[in-house]
């Protein structure tokens, strides 16, 4: 038994920020943002919180496919911005208030790569006989881990949620190939330091700078153009497909100058890929559902479509599926 995706969902908080609203708070401007990554605006969350986010996106992916919550087997919610350290799951709050009452429920930490990894596990479930329809959730609130003084990575980061429903099918649709992979040698490359067990903030005199993103910004460029060129060779490879035959590949989106380098390296066109960071930036776990969302809602994607999803980040972790619809 294999899984195909139903339908695609997603949540954008309606505050919208401007490179040029940017300007007005730290040293830096429209071009220079466009110019180094591709952004030209984000969605910032007020008091949306991650659940929150999760489930907007969770009921229009159910509504478009016309799935109840209660025919719901699982709901996997990637994020690295969870409603509570530790426990209760972010996925179990979105369970409770989309009324899924069979449902199991989790929360996958990959950064943003999250959504690949649990994409991958929803195709298990199902795959394996456990489930039959699984909600599958990339929800970021990356507002509240970024240091609005540091104009290196504050410009990069946006916040919202995606979704989508994977349901069984006995037909040639589903996942023709999928790679997992994980760098933890560069683990260090984009971190918060404080937080959690290891430098917990209760008792302890924590510098204010770790409590928020750091990256090693050529460090993290070297490594994503490397293995989504990796991803471009190994996915169609044991697929026994083309790039010609895919649709659209649908990168995370992160930066279109390693999507660019990337694609240069491997020969492939630009016309292949989908990108909406100018709008939205990096929602980390979430900027594939949203793109995938854009696609669906906007009538790109048909019965038969092959897409690829790309997804690197923070471990450093990276992945990718091709999916036939």
């Amino acid at each position: 038994m294999n899984a195909t995706i139903r339908s695609a969902g997603a949540y954008l908080p309606p505050k919208r920020v401007s490179n040029q609203d940017l300007a007005q708070i730290i040293d830096t401007s429209d071009e220079w943002i466009r110019s180094h990554t591709g952004i030209g605006s984000r969605h910032l969350a007020e008091s949306e919180t991650t659940s929150e986010m999760a489930t907007e996106a969770a009921r229009e992916a159910l509504s478009r496919c016309g799935i109840s919550a209660e025919e719901l087997d699982m709901i996997i919610v990637a994020t690295s911005t969870p409603d509570y350290i530790g426990f209760p799951a972010t996925a179990s709050i979105v369970q409770n208030n989309i009324g899924a009452l069979r449902s199991g429920a989790f929360d996958l930490a990959a950064a943003c790569t999250g959504f690949v990894y649990a994409m991958e596990c929803g195709r298990g479930l199902i795959s394996s006989g456990v489930a039959r329809n699984v909600l599958v959730i990339g929800a970021e609130k990356l507002s509240s881990l970024v240091n609005w003084k540091d104009r290196s990575t504050c410009v990069l980061f946006g916040d919202g949620a995606g979704a989508v429903v994977l349901s069984a099918c006995d037909d040639d649709r589903g996942f023709l190939a999928s790679r997992m992979r994980s760098d933890g040698s560069g683990a260090d490359a984009l971190i918060v330091r404080a937080g959690g067990i290891k430098n917990p903030i209760r008792g302890q005199n924590i510098p204010e700078e770790d409590l928020y993103i750091a990256m090693d910004g050529r460090r993290v460029y070297n490594f994503a153009v490397q293995v989504n060129t990796e991803l471009f060779e190994v996915l169609p490879a044991e697929a026994g497909i083309s790039i010609d035959e895919i649709k659209y590949i649908v990168p995370h989106q992160a930066n279109v100058r390693i999507i660019k380098a990337a694609a240069k390296r491997a020969g492939i066109p630009m016309e292949k890929f989908y990108l909406n960071i100018e709008e939205y930036a990096n929602t980390s776990a979430a900027s594939i559902p949203i793109a995938l969302n854009d696609l669906w809602k906007d009538g790109r994607l048909n019965p038969g479509d092959v897409i690829m999803t790309l997804g690197f980040g923070s471990g450093l972790t990276y992945g990718g599926q091709l999916i036939r619809l």
